[in-house]
């Protein structure tokens, strides 16, 4: 079991992180782009959409992230409800709206393009996770805003949810700093493939 970072110690040493994440981030993209959401959407998920169960949230990929959006086709035309997030506001849970690929969208936080708000609310049943870095227990790296952390949270309360990572292969670091209210990834997907996190 790792030690937890003392909690003075975390936001710098979580600032470090990112700064070298977000490079190797830019360089994997620069060398892989496109062809790795294709990559991506290759590979099958963990889980099958079920009736009750059938709800997965994908994000529009911002600035270096890998391409997402083949994915999230995929799955819509397997059976599965797709739905991007909303950032509701500062140290509040995403919520998530129903969006289909190719659907109008309007810009949100950062530009980055969400569902309209007509669009019905939902309950994501699996989560494709956006992350700076990650490592081999299933922790990741986020920009330090909480978004995810507070949502896994809230959902893992209230029903079985699957929370799968994507990043690229060349993201994978030795070590995620983390305390205790970091929420792990149950699943990690890279253009390579589709692994389960060992947590000691």
């Amino acid at each position: 079991m790792r030690a937890e970072i003392e909690p003075g110690q975390l936001l710098e040493t979580k600032r470090r992180a990112r700064t070298a994440a977000q490079k190797l981030r830019e360089q994997a993209h620069g060398r892989l782009g496109d062809s790795a959401g294709l990559s991506l959407a290759r590979h099958e998920l963990p889980v099958t959409p079920a009736p009750g169960a059938d709800v997965v949230s994908g994000f529009f990929s911002f600035t270096s992230e890998i391409p997402v959006l083949p994915l999230m086709a995929k799955l819509a035309s397997v059976g599965w409800t797709t739905a991007l997030p909303i950032v509701q506001g500062k140290n509040l849970p995403l919520i998530f709206r129903k969006w289909l690929p190719g659907e109008p969208t309007r810009p949100g936080i950062w530009d980055i393009p969400m569902p309209l708000e007509t669009a019905p609310e939902v309950l994501p049943d699996v989560l494709l996770v956006p992350m700076l870095a990650f490592d081999g227990e299933g922790y990741r790296l986020g920009y330090g805003g909480g978004f995810y952390d507070r949502t896994l949270n809230l959902l893992r309360s209230l029903k079985p949810v699957q929370a799968i990572g994507i990043a690229y292969s060349d993201q994978e670091v030795a070590e995620v700093p983390h305390a205790s209210h970091d929420e792990p990834v149950d699943w990690i997907l890279t253009e390579r493939g589709l692994r389960k996190p060992e947590r000691t």
